[in-house]
């Protein structure tokens, strides 16, 4: 896979390259291909006790992708321990106005406390990507008809924010902030 944006919390955007590759089994695939895959949880859950998928997460070969109908909060406890075995999460986005997945990574980050890396992958546009990078996502994976140096525009926008975020802390106003601190 080529052409991935990475936007870490403390970092400036960057187009960056990754040998990470996003796996949709088909009905007949008993096993995950050899080298970095992204399964789906859905996978994991299944085939979380084969000895091989779990040498393989050890080695830091396997992350796996939510889908829009997973409930993350139904699976804390195997989504707390698969922070010691997965490198990176992603959440897969099947349509880009199925918002599902800003959920998910919304849940990840605050009632999960997901400290890596939340890739948005599937049909992700270049509008959306201020959007995700608020709710915590910072690796995108955008469609293939999308233009990342332009997506790397996306993240400045916006120069005042009034909502809190996972990234961005509220902006004030630096009257109304001397009139907070003062009160």
């Amino acid at each position: 896979m080529s052409g991935l944006i990475r936007f870490l919390r403390t970092q400036n955007p960057t187009l960056t390259q990754t040998d990470w590759q996003i796996w949709y089994p088909k009905a007949d695939d008993d096993h995950v291909p050899v080298g970095k895959y992204i399964i789906p949880f859905q996978y994991w859950l299944t085939h979380r006790d084969n000895h091989l998928l779990l040498e393989r997460a050890l080695a830091g070969e396997i992350g796996v992708w939510f889908a829009a109908t997973d409930d993350v909060i139904d699976h804390k406890q195997l989504i707390h321990a698969g922070q010691k075995l997965w490198p990176m999460v992603a959440v897969h986005f099947p349509i880009f106005r199925d918002g599902r997945g800003y959920s998910t990574a919304a849940l990840l980050r605050e009632r999960l406390a997901w400290t890596g890396p939340v890739w948005a992958i599937g049909d992700v546009l270049i509008d959306q990507l201020d959007q995700l990078a608020r709710v915590g996502f910072d690796h995108f994976v955008l469609r293939a008809d999308q233009d990342h140096e332009l997506g790397l525009c996306k993240f400045e926008q916006f120069s005042v924010r009034m909502q809190d975020s996972w990234r961005y802390p509220r902006t004030l106003n630096p009257i109304h902030q001397a009139e907070v601190l003062t009160a």
